[in-house]
């Protein structure tokens, strides 16, 4: 495609536009929108257009643009993660129903966490995960749980590019994961909201890697941290089982 004259791609400025959406932004007018996807305006103007043509966005009365339907119908036809998904949606109600807490299932994306189903339950306690939303990764128990198990050369890669952060935030970090691994779960108290402990439990392949986790955010000091902990472990292990190839 042919380039602007600031060097990006007409491919970059699209996505760039799809991705000025967010759980914050779900809709915003084509100057913001312009604004924040680092686009000309006349340029954003023209894209949305036929953006809009295509049903990869929706433009409403008011002259607000959201996205599409048809990126929602592109994407579950053939995402990676649909399998995953319908293996792990029996245990996450299960886990539901059980803890009583919102649930979660995330993977490491692009070095941050990728929410890609949640159960809701009401009366649960503030849980700021949200379906194709992205967390930090050394913050939460969901990243650190898929750092801990992720494959040596991509924990290595994920240290040299965020050695900073790591330092600062988890300044014992080897022991960190390793205490992770022998536990076979990771917990953290008040890392994203002072008054919760999320637990996460990694779905691992057959090699012991991990394909996803699942996960929850409980009351802090509630005294349920052992049984979550066991009850996403286990239902871990029944994902892995789905997963796995048929002999």
């Amino acid at each position: 495609m042919a380039n602007s004259p600031s060097g990006d791609s007409m491919l970059d400025r699209l996505v760039r536009i799809l991705d000025a959406f967010d759980a914050h932004n779900p809709q915003l007018t084509v100057s913001a929108l312009s604004r924040r996807a680092d686009v000309p305006l006349a340029t954003a103007y023209r894209l949305v257009e036929s953006l809009v043509a295509h049903d990869l966005l929706s433009r409403d009365a008011e002259g607000q643009v959201r996205l599409g339907l048809r990126l929602w119908e592109l994407a579950n036809r053939s995402a990676s993660t649909l399998g995953l998904r319908q293996a792990a949606l029996p245990f996450m109600e299960d886990i539901n129903q059980l803890i009583g807490q919102n649930t979660q299932l995330s993977v490491l994306d692009r070095d941050e966490v990728l929410i890609i189903e949640r159960l809701s339950r009401p009366g649960s306690v503030v849980n700021q995960a949200s379906v194709a939303g992205r967390m930090p990764v050394h913050r939460t128990s969901m990243g650190m749980a898929l750092l801990a198990f992720a494959r040596p050369e991509a924990i290595a890669g994920y240290l040299a590019r965020h050695q900073a952060t790591m330092d600062a935030t988890h300044p014992d970090f080897r022991a960190e994961i390793a205490e992770i691994r022998r536990n076979g779960y990771a917990s953290f108290d008040g890392f994203i909201d002072p008054q919760t402990t999320g637990v996460a439990a990694p779905i691992l392949d057959e090699s012991g890697y991990q394909i996803a986790v699942i996960s929850v955010v409980v009351p802090r000091d509630s005294g349920i941290l052992n049984s979550a902990a066991l009850a996403l472990r286990t239902a871990a292990r029944g994902i892995s089982r789905a997963l796995a190839p048929a002999s």
